[in-house]
């Protein structure tokens, strides 16, 4: 009885998350992702943990998401397949691009950890773009308010 009432909580969250997930998007027609839709999704996430993110599009192999950086300690990344490319919707602050993820743990074509050696420090503001090319580490650091950026994987090939 307590194996089917665990598969019950992991069918309903499943669905939960599904739902905050816009489908696939359409290879054959256009597809829309309105401000309200996107503000909407915003509001619902997680102000509790340093980053959420809303999907807002997805076109194997491309992933497009809108990601909510909160005023805290944030982890570092380095992606070996692909690029990541970031727009500043709103807010202000610095992302260290580039040295040694000092505690760096590969986790297949990712490696993460909680900081950067070395880098260079690239402060942003709303209207920037950021590129990090794959493999270079980033990370966002010195932020003093919620921070909303646009992030597209690129994939190498």
């Amino acid at each position: 009885m307590r194996h089917i009432g665990i598969a019950i909580s992991f069918v309903i969250l499943s669905c939960s998350a599904y739902a905050q997930s816009p489908a696939p998007t359409d290879r054959n027609r256009a597809t829309h992702f309105s401000a309200e839709s996107l503000q909407a999704a915003l509001a619902k996430l997680p102000t509790d943990r340093p980053n959420a993110t809303a999907r807002v599009f997805t076109l194997d192999p491309y992933n497009v998401g809108v990601e909510q950086r909160q005023p805290r300690a944030q982890g570092a990344a380095s992606h070996a397949d692909r690029a990541e490319l970031f727009y500043v919707i709103d807010g202000t602050g610095t992302m260290l691009t580039g040295g040694t993820i000092t505690d760096g743990k590969a986790s297949g074509v990712n490696t993460q950890g909680t900081t950067i050696s070395g880098g260079t420090r690239i402060d942003f503001k709303k209207g920037d773009f950021i590129m990090v090319p794959s493999g270079v580490p980033h990370q966002f650091v010195d932020l003093k308010a919620p921070v909303q950026v646009m992030s597209m994987y690129l994939p190498n090939k």
